[in-house]
Formats: structure tokens, sequence, C-alpha cells
């Protein structure tokens, strides 16, 4: 009797446990909630009137708020991604120029439930001038240069894919009927060590034939009355060309506007092909697809 009462109680037993494993765990995540509210902000350091994209550094202040949220996914728009708890951020785009970024941004709420914004903004990243280039450029402050007129060389032009004017080089003062020897370009450092430019081309420039109509004139290569003074803020780069550390500081930058620095050459890009605390040797690619060089000195 004892055996057939243990032998039906393991029976019961066995059912209750195979009932048992047979039903499900449930969870809760209690009220699921959207976040709501999301709201997102990008101050670009340095903003203002005179410098819509900033001062160059590359901070931008980026905050998101928004209720019923755990967490925010930042998307800064320049292909890198980080969770935010806070929703705050001092972030620092380190592309070179102007880009436009668009940053997103996803508030996390229970269960995963996600509410996004976006919002784009234009930042100013300057490029780091190398120390040597911006003492020799401006002297650490200010500094005025002029053609290089008494040195060899000091206006030629070559082949795209060399980096000496084998074609043609002016001798000492050969050039003294263009009008640029007494064309004036200052260079200036800020306190974020962009650098400036303006060019007093005492009411005309030189431009070579090729390049009249780049610069919306017509006629034959000789002067034209070209306005060119006004402050222009130069980017600068690395070089883009092939050259060697052996033949070139392998640093170029950009003038916005007509791009001249002293001669009409239907170009916008410079590489610095050597530069002293007095003399200067530049590099550009003109409207004819050739070679274009100038040396420039300090003016005494």
């Amino acid at each position: 009797m004892i055996h057939k009462f243990i032998k039906h109680s393991l029976v019961a037993m066995s059912l209750v446990i195979g009932i048992s494993s047979c039903e499900k765990t449930e969870y809760s995540f209690g009220n699921i909630t959207s976040p709501s509210n999301l709201t997102l902000t990008a101050v670009v350091a340095g903003e203002d009137a005179a410098n819509p994209s900033g001062n160059g550094s590359g901070a931008v202040t980026i905050t998101a708020t928004a209720s019923n949220v755990l967490n925010y996914k930042v998307d800064f728009g320049d292909g890198k991604v980080q969770m935010l708890p806070s929703g705050t951020i001092q972030y620092k785009y380190t592309m070179p120029g102007v880009n436009e970024f668009t940053i997103s941004v996803n508030a996390v709420g229970t269960a995963g439930v996600v509410s996004t914004i976006s919002k784009k903004i234009k930042v100013f990243v300057a490029f780091e001038i190398p120390a040597a280039i911006l003492q020799n450029l401006t002297g650490g402050a200010s500094k005025k240069w002029m053609c290089d007129k008494d040195a060899d060389a000091h206006f030629g032009v070559g082949p795209n894919d060399g980096f000496a004017p084998i074609w043609y080089a002016a001798g000492p003062n050969s050039r003294a009927a263009d009008g640029f020897y007494d064309d004036e370009i200052t260079f200036a450092k800020d306190a974020n060590n962009q650098i400036t430019m303006d060019v007093d081309n005492k009411g005309n420039t030189f431009v070579l034939g090729a390049a009249v109509g780049y610069y919306g004139l017509s006629g034959a290569e000789g002067q034209y009355p070209i306005a060119t003074k006004g402050v222009k803020k130069l980017a600068f780069m690395n070089a883009t060309s092939a050259s060697t550390p052996a033949i070139s500081t392998k640093i170029e930058f950009s003038v916005p506007g007509n791009g001249l620095v002293c001669i009409g050459m239907g170009s916008t890009n410079y590489e610095i092909l050597s530069l002293t605390a007095t003399t200067m040797n530049l590099r550009t690619i003109g409207k004819d697809g050739l070679a274009w060089y100038q040396k420039l000195k300090v003016k005494p």
C-alpha cells in the first residue's frame, strides 16, 4: 500500500513539474513611452556675422534634450557616432576647410523606442599651418611683400608636371613695363593663426592672355583695372601636386574671390615652393594649364 502511495505521489509531482516547465516567463518594462519634446542645438565656436562657419577651431557645442529619454545616440555627420547619456558634448570636427555636416540624434526611451531629430551645420576648420610658415610669412603679426624684380626667374612658366620655369624665366627687371613690380601683398596672422592677405595693385593688374576671360574681361595680354584691395581669409592645406620636400614646402593656400596674388594667371591655389624670412617662391597652375612661377621678397 505504501509502495502504491509513493508511486502515485511521484507521478503527480512529475505532472506538476512538466506543467510548470511549459509556462512562459513574463517580463514587464512598465509603461512604454516615446521620448517627446526632442530639441537639438549646435553652436559653432566663434560663429558670427563675419565668421558664419566659426573661428576655424572646428569646435561645436551639441545639446539634445527630451522628455522620457534614457540615452541619446548622436551621429555627427562625419562618420562618427557616440552615445551621450547627458545629451551634451563639446565636439571637434577635423576636416580642413568649410564643410557641411548633418547631425542626427536618436533619443532612446523605454523598450528601445526612438525619436529622431536632425540639424545641418557648416563648420570651418583651419589647417594647422606649420610654425615656420606662419612666422616667415607674417613675421608673427603682419608682413608686406612685393615682386622680387632683381632676382633671376622672378616670373616664369613651365610644364604642369614640373617644378621649375624651364620654358621661360624673366631676367632681373625685365618685366618693368608690365606694372606689377610696385604691387604690395600684405600677409597677416590673427590670434587663431589664420592668415589673411590684402593686395594693393596700385589700380592695375597684369593678366596673361589665356586668363583675360577668367576675370570677365576681353582683350589681349596686358594690364587691366582689376579691384584687388580688401582683406581675404586664406585657406591653407597640404599641397595637391606631386612635389617632394626637396623642392617644396608641400604647403599651398587658396585665395577666395578672383584669386589674385600679384599677376592674373586665372588661378586661385598657390603652392609655396620655398619660403624664408625675406623671400618666397610660388607655383600655380594657370588657366592655360601650365605651371607659372613668381618670386616675392619682403618690401624694404
